[in-house]
């Protein structure tokens, strides 16, 4: 069984360093590997691409991802994620800015696992990165993994 990581889907450089910089502050010190984009996201996931010859059975623990992707939106990766016997399992929390209503339904009807708006103030930011992280890496018992 491979370590216990994280994937971060955010295209926001800001955002990315500040979920970054919560995981630091609340010792998360899990591997931590960031995609700037939907189509980054699923060329990791599957071993496409940039990733192509990737161990596709090393699966992250969670998957951070925002829903207002570029290339590809973050509702259509959760889908994509979601129609893979290989990926179906893997916990999805989607960490978004968005106040709309539709996109909480939407991404719960695509298949997410937890929707959690990023507050505004650093410090709320740091405390619900902790918290989520603390969930999803240490009390979450994650699927077990797929058979080859």
């Amino acid at each position: 069984m491979s370590e216990k990581y994280i994937l971060l889907v955010e295209d926001n450089r800001w955002d990315e360093e500040l979920i970054l910089r919560a995981l630091e502050i609340n010792r998360i010190a899990n591997k931590v590997v960031v995609a700037h984009d939907g189509a980054e996201a699923l060329e990791y996931m599957f071993g496409t691409g940039a990733y192509d010859g990737r161990d596709v059975m090393d699966l992250p623990t969670v998957i951070l991802m925002d829903i207002k992707l570029p290339k590809i939106d973050g509702l259509e990766v959760l889908r994509r994620i979601r129609a893979d016997v290989r990926t179906r399992l893997v916990p999805v929390a989607i960490l978004t800015s968005s106040k709309e209503e539709k996109d909480r339904v939407v991404g719960y009807a695509a298949g997410a696992n937890s929707f959690v708006r990023k507050p505004i103030e650093f410090a709320e930011f740091a405390q619900a990165v902790g918290v989520m992280g603390l969930y999803w890496l240490v009390l979450n018992e994650p699927p077990p993994p797929v058979e080859k």
